[in-house]
Protein backbone atom coordinates (compact mmCIF):
# COMPACT_ATOMS: atom_id res chain seq x y z
CA UNK A 1 0.00 0.00 0.00
CA UNK A 2 1.53 3.08 -0.91
CA UNK A 3 2.26 5.57 2.35
CA UNK A 4 1.66 9.28 2.12
CA UNK A 5 5.63 9.44 3.44
CA UNK A 6 6.52 8.17 0.17
CA UNK A 7 5.10 11.10 -1.81
CA UNK A 8 7.06 13.72 0.67
CA UNK A 9 10.12 11.96 0.16
CA UNK A 10 9.98 12.05 -3.23
CA UNK A 11 9.42 15.70 -3.46
CA UNK A 12 10.31 17.81 -0.36
CA UNK A 13 14.14 18.97 0.92
CA UNK A 14 12.16 20.76 3.61
CA UNK A 15 14.65 20.77 7.08
CA UNK A 16 11.51 20.60 9.61
CA UNK A 17 8.16 19.59 9.92
CA UNK A 18 5.75 18.68 12.59
CA UNK A 19 4.47 14.94 12.62
CA UNK A 20 0.67 14.90 13.64
CA UNK A 21 -0.39 11.41 15.02
CA UNK A 22 -3.63 10.29 16.74
CA UNK A 23 -2.83 9.29 20.45
CA UNK A 24 -5.89 8.58 21.80
CA UNK A 25 -9.24 8.66 20.55
CA UNK A 26 -13.11 7.87 23.00
CA UNK A 27 -15.74 7.90 20.79
CA UNK A 28 -16.93 8.20 16.92
CA UNK A 29 -13.91 9.52 15.92
CA UNK A 30 -12.26 10.48 11.88
CA UNK A 31 -9.38 8.17 12.03
CA UNK A 32 -7.73 5.29 14.17
CA UNK A 33 -5.28 5.76 16.74
CA UNK A 34 -1.67 5.61 14.64
CA UNK A 35 -3.11 8.11 12.07
CA UNK A 36 -0.64 10.75 11.30
CA UNK A 37 0.18 13.30 8.84
CA UNK A 38 3.42 15.52 8.48
CA UNK A 39 3.03 19.49 8.29
CA UNK A 40 5.41 21.32 6.61
CA UNK A 41 5.54 25.49 6.51
CA UNK A 42 3.17 25.45 2.79
CA UNK A 43 2.17 21.86 2.26
CA UNK A 44 0.65 18.73 4.44
CA UNK A 45 0.88 14.80 4.11
CA UNK A 46 -1.31 12.23 4.83
CA UNK A 47 -4.81 12.74 6.84
CA UNK A 48 -6.06 12.99 10.37
CA UNK A 49 -9.85 12.79 8.93
CA UNK A 50 -10.16 16.58 7.49
CA UNK A 51 -12.79 18.83 8.58
CA UNK A 52 -12.13 21.05 11.20
CA UNK A 53 -10.14 18.77 13.63
CA UNK A 54 -7.69 18.66 10.74
CA UNK A 55 -7.80 22.37 10.09
CA UNK A 56 -7.24 23.15 13.53
CA UNK A 57 -3.92 20.42 13.82
CA UNK A 58 -2.87 22.25 10.79
CA UNK A 59 -2.90 25.58 12.29
CA UNK A 60 -1.37 24.57 15.33
CA UNK A 61 1.23 22.65 13.84
CA UNK A 62 2.32 25.33 11.53
CA UNK A 63 2.31 27.58 14.27
CA UNK A 64 5.10 25.17 16.35
CA UNK A 65 7.09 25.54 13.26
CA UNK A 66 7.08 28.86 13.08
CA UNK A 67 7.94 30.00 16.57
CA UNK A 68 9.98 26.64 17.35
CA UNK A 69 8.31 25.66 20.47
CA UNK A 70 8.46 22.39 22.01
CA UNK A 71 6.27 19.28 21.69
CA UNK A 72 2.99 19.12 22.93
CA UNK A 73 -0.30 16.85 23.13
CA UNK A 74 -3.67 18.46 22.40
CA UNK A 75 -7.10 17.33 23.47
CA UNK A 76 -9.75 17.60 20.63
CA UNK A 77 -13.42 17.21 22.19
CA UNK A 78 -15.14 16.94 18.23
CA UNK A 79 -18.77 17.64 19.39
CA UNK A 80 -17.84 20.49 21.54
CA UNK A 81 -15.30 22.69 20.69
CA UNK A 82 -14.90 21.83 16.71
CA UNK A 83 -18.72 21.23 15.57
CA UNK A 84 -17.97 17.99 14.04
CA UNK A 85 -20.69 15.41 13.84
CA UNK A 86 -18.63 12.64 15.45
CA UNK A 87 -19.45 12.39 19.20
CA UNK A 88 -16.43 11.78 20.43
CA UNK A 89 -12.70 13.37 21.30
CA UNK A 90 -9.00 12.72 19.89
CA UNK A 91 -6.09 13.50 21.47
CA UNK A 92 -3.18 14.04 19.15
CA UNK A 93 0.56 14.84 19.34
CA UNK A 94 2.49 17.32 17.45
CA UNK A 95 6.16 16.43 17.29
CA UNK A 96 8.98 18.32 15.19
CA UNK A 97 10.83 16.45 13.39
CA UNK A 98 13.90 16.67 10.68
CA UNK A 99 12.20 14.30 7.67
CA UNK A 100 15.20 13.73 5.49
CA UNK A 101 15.83 10.27 4.21
CA UNK A 102 16.99 8.42 6.93
CA UNK A 103 14.12 9.55 9.01
CA UNK A 104 11.27 8.75 5.96
CA UNK A 105 12.92 5.58 5.67
CA UNK A 106 12.38 4.55 9.39
CA UNK A 107 9.23 6.08 9.81
CA UNK A 108 8.36 4.02 6.75
CA UNK A 109 9.22 0.48 8.33
CA UNK A 110 7.86 1.56 11.46
CA UNK A 111 4.39 2.02 10.20
CA UNK A 112 5.17 -1.20 8.20
CA UNK A 113 5.59 -3.09 10.65
CA UNK A 114 2.51 -2.12 12.64
CA UNK A 115 0.18 -2.58 9.80
CA UNK A 116 -1.53 -5.96 9.56
CA UNK A 117 -1.66 -7.19 6.16
CA UNK A 118 -3.41 -9.75 4.72
CA UNK A 119 -2.40 -12.22 1.70
CA UNK A 120 -4.20 -11.96 -1.29
CA UNK A 121 -3.70 -14.79 -4.00
CA UNK A 122 -5.10 -13.57 -7.02
CA UNK A 123 -5.42 -15.60 -10.44
CA UNK A 124 -5.87 -14.16 -13.28
CA UNK A 125 -4.43 -10.91 -15.29
CA UNK A 126 -7.28 -9.87 -17.64
CA UNK A 127 -9.46 -7.21 -17.34
CA UNK A 128 -10.88 -7.55 -13.64
CA UNK A 129 -7.65 -9.02 -12.22
CA UNK A 130 -5.86 -5.46 -13.00
CA UNK A 131 -8.73 -3.47 -12.43
CA UNK A 132 -8.93 -5.11 -8.69
CA UNK A 133 -4.63 -4.87 -8.17
CA UNK A 134 -4.92 -1.23 -8.57
CA UNK A 135 -7.51 -1.18 -5.95
CA UNK A 136 -5.93 -3.36 -3.73
CA UNK A 137 -2.16 -1.95 -3.40
CA UNK A 138 -3.71 0.96 -1.77
CA UNK A 139 -5.42 -1.31 0.67
CA UNK A 140 -3.86 -3.00 3.62
CA UNK A 141 -3.16 -6.18 1.41
CA UNK A 142 -0.47 -8.29 0.36
CA UNK A 143 -0.97 -9.40 -3.13
CA UNK A 144 0.56 -12.39 -4.98
CA UNK A 145 -0.57 -12.35 -8.68
CA UNK A 146 -0.75 -15.10 -10.74
CA UNK A 147 -0.94 -15.43 -14.55
CA UNK A 148 0.21 -17.83 -17.70
CA UNK A 149 0.56 -15.20 -19.65
CA UNK A 150 3.70 -12.89 -18.89
CA UNK A 151 2.42 -10.01 -21.62
CA UNK A 152 -0.18 -9.19 -19.63
CA UNK A 153 1.23 -7.74 -16.28
CA UNK A 154 2.20 -4.02 -15.98
CA UNK A 155 6.23 -3.18 -17.05
CA UNK A 156 6.42 -0.92 -13.86
CA UNK A 157 6.85 -3.03 -10.17
CA UNK A 158 3.34 -2.29 -8.29
CA UNK A 159 3.80 -1.86 -4.67
CA UNK A 160 3.11 -4.73 -2.25
CA UNK A 161 2.17 -6.88 -5.13
CA UNK A 162 4.02 -9.62 -6.03
CA UNK A 163 3.98 -11.33 -9.80
CA UNK A 164 4.16 -14.68 -10.57
CA UNK A 165 4.40 -16.02 -14.29
CA UNK A 166 3.75 -19.53 -14.26
CA UNK A 167 2.70 -22.14 -15.99
CA UNK A 168 0.74 -24.29 -13.84
CA UNK A 169 -0.87 -21.71 -11.48
CA UNK A 170 -2.77 -24.37 -9.52
CA UNK A 171 0.81 -25.39 -7.83
CA UNK A 172 0.68 -21.98 -6.13
CA UNK A 173 -2.12 -22.67 -4.37
CA UNK A 174 0.21 -25.12 -2.27
CA UNK A 175 2.82 -22.47 -1.54
CA UNK A 176 0.05 -19.91 -0.44
CA UNK A 177 -0.34 -18.66 3.45
CA UNK A 178 -3.41 -20.82 5.14
CA UNK A 179 -4.96 -17.33 5.53
CA UNK A 180 -4.89 -16.40 2.19
CA UNK A 181 -7.85 -14.47 1.10
CA UNK A 182 -8.14 -16.33 -2.66
CA UNK A 183 -9.59 -14.78 -5.56
CA UNK A 184 -10.12 -16.49 -9.29
CA UNK A 185 -10.58 -15.14 -12.52
CA UNK A 186 -8.63 -16.48 -15.11
CA UNK A 187 -9.17 -16.91 -18.54
CA UNK A 188 -10.39 -20.23 -18.26
CA UNK A 189 -13.00 -22.39 -17.23
CA UNK A 190 -11.31 -25.38 -16.79
CA UNK A 191 -8.29 -23.57 -15.09
CA UNK A 192 -11.22 -21.23 -12.23
CA UNK A 193 -11.94 -24.92 -11.54
CA UNK A 194 -8.92 -26.92 -11.10
CA UNK A 195 -7.87 -23.62 -8.78
CA UNK A 196 -11.78 -23.23 -6.72
CA UNK A 197 -10.87 -27.67 -6.49
CA UNK A 198 -7.15 -26.93 -4.86
CA UNK A 199 -8.26 -23.81 -2.74
CA UNK A 200 -11.14 -25.51 -1.20
CA UNK A 201 -8.81 -28.65 -0.03
CA UNK A 202 -6.79 -25.55 1.37
CA UNK A 203 -9.44 -24.35 2.96
CA UNK A 204 -8.39 -20.28 2.90
CA UNK A 205 -10.99 -18.75 5.08
CA UNK A 206 -12.11 -16.45 1.39
CA UNK A 207 -12.37 -18.30 -1.92
CA UNK A 208 -13.90 -15.79 -4.56
CA UNK A 209 -14.92 -17.23 -8.03
CA UNK A 210 -15.86 -14.50 -10.57
CA UNK A 211 -18.99 -15.65 -12.31
CA UNK A 212 -22.34 -16.31 -12.57
CA UNK A 213 -25.36 -18.23 -10.26
CA UNK A 214 -24.86 -20.87 -12.86
CA UNK A 215 -21.05 -20.95 -13.32
CA UNK A 216 -21.69 -21.59 -9.44
CA UNK A 217 -23.73 -24.34 -9.49
CA UNK A 218 -21.99 -26.22 -12.49
CA UNK A 219 -18.72 -26.25 -9.85
CA UNK A 220 -20.30 -27.38 -7.10
CA UNK A 221 -21.63 -30.39 -9.53
CA UNK A 222 -18.22 -31.42 -10.47
CA UNK A 223 -17.19 -30.92 -7.31
CA UNK A 224 -19.44 -33.28 -5.34
CA UNK A 225 -18.79 -35.84 -8.28
CA UNK A 226 -15.39 -35.67 -6.95
CA UNK A 227 -16.29 -35.90 -3.57
CA UNK A 228 -16.23 -32.27 -1.95
CA UNK A 229 -18.43 -32.28 1.12
CA UNK A 230 -21.21 -29.90 0.94
CA UNK A 231 -19.33 -27.60 4.29
CA UNK A 232 -16.26 -27.48 2.11
CA UNK A 233 -18.33 -26.60 -0.85
CA UNK A 234 -19.91 -23.49 1.76
CA UNK A 235 -16.57 -22.16 1.44
CA UNK A 236 -16.63 -20.96 -2.25
CA UNK A 237 -18.34 -17.19 -2.76
CA UNK A 238 -19.56 -17.04 -6.34
CA UNK A 239 -20.69 -14.52 -7.67
CA UNK A 240 -17.80 -12.46 -5.73
CA UNK A 241 -18.59 -8.68 -4.24
CA UNK A 242 -21.08 -6.94 -2.11
CA UNK A 243 -24.46 -7.67 -2.59
CA UNK A 244 -26.88 -5.23 -4.95
CA UNK A 245 -24.13 -3.90 -7.49
CA UNK A 246 -25.25 -4.88 -10.88
CA UNK A 247 -22.78 -3.14 -13.28
CA UNK A 248 -20.33 -5.49 -14.68
CA UNK A 249 -17.57 -3.02 -15.29
CA UNK A 250 -13.94 -4.19 -14.37
CA UNK A 251 -13.52 -1.22 -11.96
CA UNK A 252 -16.82 -1.64 -10.03
CA UNK A 253 -16.74 -4.92 -10.23
CA UNK A 254 -12.80 -4.71 -8.10
CA UNK A 255 -14.30 -1.73 -6.04
CA UNK A 256 -16.90 -4.55 -4.85
CA UNK A 257 -14.49 -7.29 -4.33
CA UNK A 258 -12.17 -5.09 -2.55
CA UNK A 259 -15.25 -3.77 -0.31
CA UNK A 260 -16.00 -7.39 0.20
CA UNK A 261 -12.35 -8.51 0.93
CA UNK A 262 -12.70 -5.30 4.13
CA UNK A 263 -15.70 -6.63 5.65
CA UNK A 264 -13.83 -9.98 6.22
CA UNK A 265 -10.84 -8.11 7.85
CA UNK A 266 -8.99 -9.66 9.33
Amino acid sequence: MAHWIQTFRAGSDCEAAVLVTIEQIRGSTPREIGTAMLVTSDHFYGTIGGGNLEYQALKLARQQLAENTPDKTHRFPLAASLGQCCGGWVSLSFNTVAPDQAWCEAYLQQQEAQTNRLPVLLFGAGHVGSALVAVLQNLPFDVTWVDERESLFPDSTLPDVKVICHDDPVAEVMDAPANSRCLIMTHSHTLDFELVDAALKRGFPYIGLIGSQTKRKSFRKRLKQRGMSESMLGNLICPIGIEGIQDKAPAVIAVSVAAQLLTLAP
